[in-house]
């Protein structure tokens, strides 16, 4: 929540929850039991049950695993023990295979080293479940089951028997239609990384990326391909991160990652383990850490890929009945308070940060996992509805296990939730009784712009809502600010660029010529990507062409569209190309970024507003030192407006204008113009001439060698 004065003596407060309270209470002492949360909010004192039942049930569910297992981080390790690892029985080396199945009468491994056979590797099962086999090395030390084998395991369950990609498999690879998926034996060989990872920035500055839509050929593109083509343009662009979604294996493309069948393989579709441990290392140099998108919130249906149904039954990774189904997005949903779930989980997170040295993740429907309904048709009004209310006890102790684990693995590991609720104390540490997260995507704002952009004229865009809307989030949790992700990137939404120019850039992106309703797009889209990244959040988020304004939406290979690739792709020679406006929109965005590195935005507190017109349509604030000044009217251009700058300093200059040339502007609000501060009885202030959809942003250069 953000609080907002209203008036002497008053602070009215008004958060993702909706609600309106006044006379704060005053703030008590932080205690170590999960109420610490209280000190950021009073207005959790009614709640403080709720919240050291939040903490005390982490801590039992913790106390118990570490009396049974060890260690969170060991119980984490089941990717060492489960699936094909390397070992030795009295001497003799080979190949370990285990699988959790308790609702099975017998496993088969079979194979391409065993013609397929089900019974000449016939498995041992355990009291617990575990069925395991031991297939030694041949004499000469050759491998029986070497890297690269077909495997599956076959499950022998209520009198029948079917072929199971190995649960904790490291590749599976598909023929070429996509079908016949089959497990693929890949052991933890070591990698001799060229490049440290490098330290977490003090505020990420996100780009989102899909490896197979990246290149502007009508294909899948590789991880060699992003590697050499696309990461380059990342970082040059002035981003610190790179968010990698589906790289999960997963068995339609199209669902962009978020069915995941196998947990840790990587999407054989982009290549090879390897490859993606190159195009790690490879961001590593560049300066650019890497998170991927985790998917823990659901899996795919599919019993022929997937984990349904593994040993026969409908509960062994996943809640029994309807309870297990979620309907709006035709999955299954983990049973999150099952013991070995929640090791086969907790392992995942540990597997991608040991074995490929990623830098985080970002937990994907976060919101679908810490409530029983799910968040759908929710409003989150009230406090209840975090800490009382439909709440699955069992996922937000598995969300706060899953970042303690990423924590004490990588002190350094950013962990980014996708929520749309406003969970109280998200990203709080869990002894405060939060959950953990470092950051939470702050998914109301490209809701926000694209609601203006398809329901409201220009001219009747509210100054005071959109700054409302930009900062107010609860304080002390650090949120990823942005306008649109893949999310409104994807066919059945609009991108921003397209919201504000659709089929005309088609035909008048040139800059030789000028059109009205391109010359509107580009000013305002940005104006609307300023807006965001300065006043948005402690971090910022772009999805893949977007900072150009990619015209076109993602539209994977279906069979609506006769399996096309024509809109699952990234046009590159648009921004590439001299003579069009997309440069211009690329290059914004870059100087943008530059803000932060220079200034340190992000991490400078919130925005502190100045003052608003609704009727000119101005907007001012101050971040970082630096004054922002937007003037979103259509027609009407400040010749002089004043602007408070306090009673210090003596010249303030543009560092950045959205009219720039070089930004695809006009230039008549150029960069490095100066302006004497002037005094009156209303105090000091500068006099600018700012435009009608121009934005520039001031500092104070009193001290500085001019």
């Amino acid at each position: 929540m953000v609080p907002r004065r209203t008036g002497k003596g008053s602070l009215n407060v008004r958060g993702a929850t909706g609600v309106v309270q006044s006379e704060m209470p005053e703030q008590g002492p932080s205690i170590p039991d999960g109420t610490g949360l209280i000190k950021h909010d009073p207005w959790l004192g009614p709640y403080a049950d709720s919240l050291r039942h939040r903490y005390s049930r982490y801590s039992r569910v913790r106390r118990e695993i570490e009396a049974a297992e060890g260690p969170l981080t060991s119980f984490a390790g089941g990717y060492q023990r489960f699936g094909f690892t390397r070992g030795a029985v009295n001497g003799q080396s080979g190949t370990w295979y285990r699988e959790w199945a308790p609702g099975a009468a017998s496993l088969s491994l079979i194979g391409e080293f065993n013609g397929w056979s089900e019974v000449s590797h016939v498995m041992t099962r355990d009291h617990f479940g575990v069925f395991s086999v031991f297939v030694p090395d041949r004499p000469d030390g050759e491998l029986v089951l070497p890297q690269g084998a077909a495997v599956k395991v076959r499950v022998f369950s209520n009198g029948a028997a079917s072929d199971r990609i190995p649960a904790y498999i490291r590749r599976v690879e598909f023929d070429a239609d996509g079908g016949n998926a089959r497990g693929i034996v890949w052991y933890s060989t070591p990698y001799a990384w060229k490049h440290p990872a490098p330290a977490r920035p003090a505020a990420p500055r996100i780009y989102e990326a899909h490896v197979g839509m990246s290149m502007e050929k009508g294909g899948i593109a590789s991880f060699e391909e992003f590697r050499s083509h696309v990461l380059p343009r990342i970082a040059k662009g002035g981003y610190n991160t790179i968010q990698l979604m589906a790289i999960q294996e997963h068995p339609y493309y199209g669902s962009f990652g978020y069915h995941v069948s196998n947990f840790f393989a990587v999407s054989s579709r982009f290549g090879t383990p390897e490859d993606f441990r190159r195009l790690v290392d490879e961001a590593h140099g560049l300066g650019l850490r890497v998170i991927i998108d985790l998917v823990h919130s659901h899996s795919v249906k599919n019993t022929v890929e997937g984990l349904n149904r593994f040993d026969g039954t409908d509960h062994q990774y996943f809640h029994a009945g309807v309870r297990g189904e979620h309907a709006a997005w035709d999955s299954l949903l983990f049973n999150y308070g099952a013991w070995e779930v929640q090791r086969f989980l907790l392992s995942n997170v540990r597997y991608w940060l040991e074995e490929y040295n990623v830098d985080g993740f970002r937990f994907d429907g976060v919101t679908s996992m810490m409530y029983l309904h799910h968040g759908l048709g929710q409003s989150f009004n009230s406090y209840d509805d975090y800490l009382r209310n439909g709440i699955d006890e069992d996922a937000v102790t598995y969300l706060q296990l899953a970042n303690e684990v990423a924590h004490a693995l990588r002190p350094d590991c950013s962990t980014v939730a996708e929520d749309v609720s406003g969970m109280v104390g998200l990203c709080r540490p869990v002894n405060e009784g939060g959950i953990g997260f470092d950051y939470r995507l702050a998914m109301g704002l490209p809701d926000y712009w694209i609601s203006m952009l398809r329901d409201v004229r220009d001219e009747d865009w509210r100054m005071s809502e959109m700054f409302r809307t930009m900062t107010n989030r609860r304080p002390m949790e650090a949120h990823i600010g942005y306008c649109e992700s893949h999310d409104q990137a994807l066919v059945g939404d609009k991108t921003v660029a397209f919201w504000l120019m659709d089929k005309e850039m088609y035909w008048h992106m040139d800059k030789a010529g000028h059109h009205p309703v391109i010359d509107r797009g580009i000013a305002l889209h940005k104006m609307i990507r300023l807006m965001t990244f300065a006043a948005g959040g402690e971090g910022y988020l772009n999805f893949m062409g977007n900072e150009f304004g990619h015209p076109e939406w993602i539209d994977f290979p279906r069979a609506g569209n006769g399996w096309s690739f024509h809109y699952c792709r990234r046009q590159w020679s648009l921004v590439d190309n001299p003579a069009l406006r997309y440069a211009g929109l690329s290059e914004f965005d870059r100087a943008m970024q530059a803000l932060d590195t220079e200034f340190g935005l992000l991490t400078s507190g919130g925005a502190e507003w100045i003052g608003e017109h609704e009727e000119h349509k101005l907007i001012m604030f101050r971040r970082a030192g630096l004054v922002f000044a937007f003037n979103w009217h259509p027609v009407r251009s400040e010749a002089a407006l004043r602007i408070p700058v306090g009673p210090k300093g003596e010249r303030w200059k543009v560092v950045m204008s959205s009219d720039d040339v070089s930004a695809g502007g006009f230039g008549t609000a150029p960069h490095g113009q100066e302006y004497s501060v002037l005094a009156d009885v209303g105090g000091s202030y500068i006099s600018l001439h700012l435009p009608a959809r121009t934005a520039v942003v001031l500092r104070d250069v009193s001290d500085k060698v001019r």
